[in-house]
């Protein structure tokens, strides 16, 4: 190889003669070689003129004699030196790790986007939904507690943008810019940290705060993390940005028990999200942070505080002007009373909450909630029946001598059974059985107890217009017959005698049947009962759901248990023209699509004819004009036609008071739950009858106002016989005379044949087997319908003969 052929190892071996080569690089060059022994090569001489080619050997030692410039030293041989261990030790292993990281990054992205993917994003919609109780006009009441969240699921666009903008500034104000993480708003995050020297702000995009929140991501770890940012990642490609937004919005926790932006916005302000206000909005955007501290149920300075804060936010994002910030720092805050709140626990909503839980398969169909059940409650109503309850009670209880404990001064801790006096009020809708009205008691926080279904109280007289009512059907009464109020003695079967009184201690003697019902006589209610007959009263108590009454004249006077809703809907039965409706709360369910899952059929059956229910009614009518209820026109001013009893069991234990127009029946029981005197002279129309009358007064109001109750068609106004019950004829007196109108059906079929001042009601059965005539005599039976059957055939032969 020539010297020309060497490798240049430096890039500046241009020339290596002796000569001067000013092209050669000016930092180095070769010294010449001369005679000069110390300058030769191997010993030998070479001509100065003359260049001759080197040896390898003698080429690498020209190379090692390349000398520095003058100016220049030993640096440049250290700074190559350095060069080479930075490139060694720095350059090659950063590249090595950085290699080694981008593998360990895609394996990493690869692994959490497929942990990602593990996730079923359509758990995004079946988001837990409180279920929610709506009235028969639509009116939310309040949810049933332990059904889903209390929440109501609206698109995004029906939620105002003085919530949204506000929540963007707060939270994620790149929201619609970014790809579910924002690196920029990451490094402004932790820029803003290190300047304030505390976590001020946070990283967390909308996005990730609801991956975070859907799918229970709570530890805090960096593979937590890692999680959530591939699961934010892959919400963003699989929704749309308002889809994403309206996800959001509808999850979150917004404090007492409110969770998503329609149920806050109802909640807090009465309002649907699309009417909030700026105000409104910045406040509910800045309790996010801290719902069950921040709320303004709670706390609401604290509410305010960081309203302003959010809205100090939008001025320094120029989202709002100062001035707009400072108009909605100072709006008034309107919340919803405390009154007024969302009940969690009502006696309507727990029958509610245990009729699901009948009906509903499955534990994950009442977590998850979303129901929308539709009841049969009249709002205005039920709030008139627990204020008029309450209220009532509660002026007894401040009268002087009260002699039990007083509501005000209870401890408040829940128990089934309280000492103060109690009550319960029901009101139907006559014409299916719906009901408009249900209060269990004074308040169902201190006792969930509910004894408008679950008390069995005495019936005392309110039963008595039944025992009425099956003598009108079964034993041929008609209200005008006499009927005696004399002392009665009953021998019972332990041999001992029952000898039952009237409540003011009197008797009246002969007394048409009605005012016997009117003015709740019980010596004359056991003569009628008699003539109805035991097995026909004990068969219609089966059929109006009273159950198995005694078989003991005691019944006819309501000696046995019932419950507050059994007596009103039996009395709705008079009120519809003889027909019994089941009483039902609940009209329909719907899901959250609105798919209805239960539609209720009314379900009725015949009990009584019209005319019976009728008849019965025109005597319930006059209770309100001469009998025991009174006071409803003249003291509380309820004048609308109106029809019912009242009812007092021995030593004023329980009181009751059961109505009805044409429209609507309301039942009204008050007592103690330990039975006790309930005070002196604490009849039904003293204690339950105001109660009454303030429901029916809202009633009126409501729409369901009272009409008289019209007779049956084809009924005629005739002539009776006081004495006998049959029409009246020329041997009637006019002292026994009297007419009414009577349902045709009713009419009796034959004429009063004359007799003496006596009637069969006064007289025993044993004075008719006195009579000669066998055709005459009466059977042995206590059934009324053979006795009014002998007397008819008397009169018969009294016409034959004279």
């Amino acid at each position: 190889m020539s010297d020309d052929e060497l490798p240049n190892r430096w890039g500046f071996l241009g020339n290596t003669s002796g000569e001067k080569n000013e092209d050669q690089p000016a930092m180095f060059r070769v010294r010449p070689s001369g005679n000069d022994d110390s300058s030769s090569s191997a010993g030998r001489k070479v001509d100065p003129g003359h260049t001759e080619p080197l040896s390898p050997i003698a080429a690498q030692a020209a190379r090692r004699q390349v000398e520095p410039v003058p100016g220049f030293d030993d640096v440049s041989v250290k700074t190559r030196k350095k060069a080479g261990f930075f490139v060694r030790f720095v350059i090659y292993p950063a590249i090595f790790f950085g290699v080694i990281g981008i593998i360990a990054f895609l394996a990493g992205a690869i692994y959490f986007h497929s942990k990602a993917l593990v996730y079923d994003l359509d758990d995004l919609k079946a988001v837990p939904e409180r279920t929610l109780v709506y009235d028969r006009n639509g009116e939310l009441m309040g949810h049933v507690s332990g059904h889903g969240q209390n929440r109501q699921i609206v698109p995004v666009s029906k939620v105002s943008q003085n919530f949204i903008k506000p929540l963007l500034a707060r939270e994620d104000i790149r929201f619609y810019k970014h790809g579910g993480v924002d690196y920029l708003g990451v490094a402004r995050a932790a820029l803003t940290n290190i300047k304030s020297g505390k976590m001020d702000q946070g990283a967390s995009t909308l996005t990730m705060q609801l991956a975070r929140n859907s799918f229970g991501m709570t530890d805090k770890t960096l593979l937590r993390k890692a999680k959530e940012v591939a699961l934010a990642k892959r919400l963003e490609r699989t929704f749309k940005k308002d889809e994403i937004l309206s996800y959001y919005v509808n999850r979150i926790y917004f404090g007492s028990g409110l969770y998503g932006i329609e149920r806050a916005s109802q909640g807090y302000f009465m309002k649907a999200a699309s009417e909030l206000t700026l105000s409104e909005g910045a406040m509910l955007a800045g309790v996010i942070r801290g719902p069950s501290l921040l709320n303004p149920f709670r706390d609401l300075e604290a509410a305010k505080g960081v309203r302003n804060e959010t809205l100090a936010r939008m001025v320094a994002e120029e989202m709002i002007t100062p001035e707009q910030a400072a108009a909605a720092k100072a709006a008034p805050v309107n919340l919803r009373p405390p009154e007024m709140r969302f009940a969690t626990g009502s006696y309507v909503l727990q029958e509610i909450h245990n009729f699901l839980s009948d009906a509903l398969e499955g534990e994950d169909a009442i977590k998850q909630g979303g129901l929308r059940v539709y009841c049969t409650i009249d709002s205005k109503m039920q709030k008139a029946a627990e204020e008029g309850l309450d209220g009532h009670l509660t002026k007894l209880e401040e009268r002087s001598g009260w002699d039990h404990p007083k509501r005000k001064d209870y401890s408040g801790k829940e128990v089934k059974m309280t000492n103060y006096v109690q009550g319960a009020v029901v009101s139907l809708d006559n014409s299916n059985g719906a009901i408009l009205s249900y209060v269990g008691g004074r308040s169902f926080n201190e006792s969930p107890f509910n004894r408008a279904v679950n008390a069995k109280r005495q019936a005392g007289s309110t039963f008595k217009p039944f025992v009425y009512a099956v003598a009108f059907d079964r034993g041929g009464l008609l209200p005008g017959t006499y009927v005696s109020d004399g002392p009665i003695q009953y021998r019972q079967e332990n041999g001992k005698i029952w000898s039952p009184k009237n409540y003011d201690g009197t008797y009246q003697g002969n007394k048409p049947a009605a005012w016997g019902l009117i003015k709740s006589r019980n010596t004359m209610s056991i003569r009628v009962g008699q003539m109805a007959g035991m097995d026909n009263i004990q068969g219609l108590a089966n059929r109006l759901y009273f159950g198995k009454i005694p078989e003991s004249p005691v019944t006819y006077l309501g000696a046995f248990e019932c419950t507050p809703m059994t007596m009103t809907s039996a009395f709705s039965t008079l009120a519809s023209g003889g027909t019994s409706f089941d009483p039902y709360l609940i009209e329909r369910i719907e899901n959250s699509h609105g798919d209805v899952l239960f539609q209720y059929k009314p379900r009725g059956a015949r009990v009584f004819s019209e005319s019976v229910a009728w008849m019965t009614t025109d005597v319930l009518g006059k209770v309100f004009s001469e009998g025991t209820a009174r006071s409803a026109r003249s003291t509380y001013g309820y004048t609308t036609p109106s029809y019912g009893k009242t009812g007092t069991t021995n030593d004023n234990k329980d009181a009751w008071f059961v109505g009805y127009t044409d429209k609507v029946t309301t039942g009204v029981w008050v007592g103690l739950d330990n039975p006790k005197t309930i005070m002196y002279k604490g009849t039904g129309s003293s204690v339950a009858l105001p109660i009454w009358t303030h429901v029916m007064k809202e009633a009126d109001e409501c729409g369901y106002k009272g009409e008289e109750i019209a007779p049956p068609p084809g009924s005629e106004v005739v002539h009776l016989c006081r004495e006998c019950g049959l029409r009246a004829s020329r041997k009637t007196t006019d002292q026994e005379v009297y007419q009414m109108r009577v349902p045709r059906d009713l009419l009796p079929k034959a004429s009063c044949a004359g007799h003496q001042k006596f009637t069969i009601f006064s007289k025993s059965p044993e004075w008719y087997k006195q009579q000669k005539d066998e055709e005459q005599t009466p059977p042995a039976s206590n059934s009324p319908a053979p006795v009014l059957d002998a007397f008819k055939k008397i009169g018969s032969w009294f016409n034959k003969n004279f």
